[in-house]
């Protein structure tokens, strides 16, 4: 498929909405002013803001129950990229792609390489696969990988990732991600130390393949699908990994990975004071890893979280840059909308925060006056910095409403036309 979004009717589009965005933009940046915001500075941060788009994500997920295909849906890496070039050109805040191996694997990376290339695109953080087993396997995961008690098992996941470090290096990656799903079901199935023990073994081969400039991203998750215990259940476990495996090796936060009701925002704070915060995977969750659009439930404590993110950028913190991904599961929606969507609603949590009177809340936290960094808070949440996004996609030559031009694209139908439903699914995940 060659279509991509006509750059004419986008700015066609763009040219019904541009006066009433700067009125709206002159009416916020004259209150930003009376506080000593300067608007364009902050529109030009939001500008400089990019968070990945998952592979995966660009095709209909599922439930345990069922998965309902989508019109259109890619069938593989290449379609997936033309639905993320898509994304971009529309948001222009989601250049980076993050693959999953082997799912994502093609036979020429240089090819591969010189598509997202063209399609102004760039590679995030590799994401390895060793909590299924592929057709052929000799070797099984089912009883876990890194830490299966078969070294046979241990080694072909250990292979797995040291080839994933292969295929970011053609891609121009820096980073590899590894969220395994070993785990027990019973108590008393398996021993927690020697579990462990089995894990950072493994990880310790991983991370001696690594690059100089590479980091090694540790994710967890409290359960699913081991439900008793899992080997790395929450950011104790994976903190203490990173620590043992060295200073390349840093903690990556799911916000659906977590038990109900967790400080996500103080977790963050301690692995920034630390230098382990590696990086997210932002979605949203009612009751466990729903991978729900991000911000469609919880934009507060989404703020809270950048909040952090953007005290320790204010602040000049060693060693911070974390990567900013997306990872979400959409069942119900058209992906490409609702990664526009979520792209944009990680970027205001952003915004917001940047306008946070950061000298106040510390003089507030200092007078111990709990009632006014509350409200210094809120203050920022809740003032509409839409005008911000929506210049700031202006001027880098995206949408002012993503969803209004790609819906008059037609570009979900033609998909549809040129990627015949088969009932599968390139996206890797049921």
């Amino acid at each position: 498929m060659t279509q991509r979004i006509d750059k004419g009717l986008i700015a066609e589009e763009n040219a019904k909405l541009e006066a009433d965005l700067k009125e709206d933009y002159q009416a916020l940046g004259n209150k930003l002013s009376r506080e000593g915001i300067n608007i364009d500075e902050i529109t030009a941060k939001a500008q400089e803001f990019q968070i990945a788009v998952p592979s995966w994500g660009t095709g209909t997920g599922g439930t345990r129950f069922a998965r309902f295909p989508g019109e259109g849906e890619p069938r593989n890496i290449w379609e997936k990229l033309e639905d993320s070039a898509v994304i971009n050109d529309l948001s222009q805040c989601t250049e980076r792609v993050s693959p999953h191996f082997p799912w994502d694997k093609v036979d020429d990376f240089s090819e591969l390489k010189q598509t997202s290339d063209n399609l102004n695109l760039k590679w995030d953080s590799i994401n390895s696969n060793t909590f299924q087993d592929q057709p052929g396997q000799e070797h099984s995961f089912k009883y876990g990988s890194l830490s299966n008690t078969s070294q046979a098992s241990r080694d072909l996941a250990i292979q797995h990732n040291l080839d994933c470090i292969e295929y970011g290096k053609a891609l121009d990656s820096k980073t590899l991600t590894v969220w395994v799903g070993d785990g027990s079901n019973h108590p008393g199935q398996q021993h927690f130390q020697h579990a462990f023990e089995r894990y950072l073994e493994s990880m310790k081969t991983i991370y001696a393949g690594l690059p100089a400039d590479w980091e090694l991203h540790i994710e967890h998750k409290m359960f699913e699908p081991a439900f008793y215990s899992t080997i790395i259940q929450d950011w104790g476990s994976n903190v203490l990994a990173a620590m043992e495996l060295g200073p390349q090796a840093k903690s990556l936060v799911d916000l659906g990975h977590h038990a109900p009701n967790v400080n996500i925002e103080m977790i963050v704070s301690r692995l920034i004071q630390f230098k382990k915060l590696g990086g997210f995977h932002f979605n949203d969750s009612k009751y466990g890893d729903d991978d729900l659009d991000s911000g469609s439930l919880h934009p507060y404590q989404q703020f809270l979280i950048f909040n952090e993110l953007v005290d320790a950028e204010y602040r000049q913190q060693a060693e911070f840059g974390p990567n900013y991904m997306l990872d979400q599961s959409h069942n119900v929606t058209d992906p490409i909308e609702s990664l526009m969507n979520s792209a944009a609603s990680v970027q205001r949590s952003y915004v917001s925060a940047l306008i946070v009177d950061r000298e106040k809340l510390t003089g507030y936290q200092t007078a111990n006056d709990a009632l006014m960094c509350s409200n210094i808070l809120k203050k920022a949440f809740t003032t509409d910095v839409s005008p911000i996004l929506e210049m700031a996609r202006l001027q880098k030559g995206g949408a002012i409403d993503p969803i209004a031009v790609y819906r008059k694209s037609g570009y979900r139908a033609q998909a549809g036309v040129e990627r015949p439903n088969t009932g599968g699914n390139g996206s890797g995940i049921v």
